[in-house]
């Protein structure tokens, strides 16, 4: 299995995806897997739906350059990034990073570093249905610091 990158509509399965990144891989004893989903409360507002647009093409290449930027940096194997567009609904889940590599601290590191980049420069852009109405969500400084600490 390669590095693998995909942008969809069509929501995943956990278990199906670390049967992937586990099929035929005997060296790497650590598998880490993140899950976002949509939540029903953000910034004191009740969510009832999250709709997600992206750059074609762009995304792709972006979230390619954050993976190979995180072998650079950790001994990891097998990566894996699912990223979901279009309306989720409230517990759907929106995002899946997983990596295996020979142990865990590169696997845990690797993984918060895909997510922490992929928050702050993959273009992706999120509309918020809530209690008040339609609001597209600008980058959240907080998520742009946490970016940096890889710096």
């Amino acid at each position: 299995m390669k590095n693998e990158v995909s942008i969809q509509q069509a929501d995943f399965s956990l278990a199906d995806e670390v049967a992937l990144l586990e099929r035929d891989n005997e060296i790497d004893g650590a598998v880490v897997t993140f899950i976002g989903r949509v939540r029903n409360k953000n910034e004191g507002l009740t969510v009832t739906a999250l709709t997600l647009e992206h750059y074609p093409g762009m995304t792709e290449k972006l979230l390619e350059k954050i993976i190979t930027t995180a072998k650079e940096r950790w001994n990891i194997g097998r990566v894996k990034v699912i990223h979901r567009i279009g309306r989720l609904e409230i517990g759907e889940q929106i995002v899946f990073v997983g990596i295996t590599s020979q142990h865990r601290q590169d696997a845990f590191a690797a993984n918060e570093f895909i997510m922490d980049y992929l928050k702050v420069k993959a273009p992706f852009w999120k509309k918020e249905l809530t209690e008040n109405g339609e609001k597209w969500l600008a980058a959240k400084s907080s998520d742009s610091k946490k970016a940096e600490q890889w710096s």
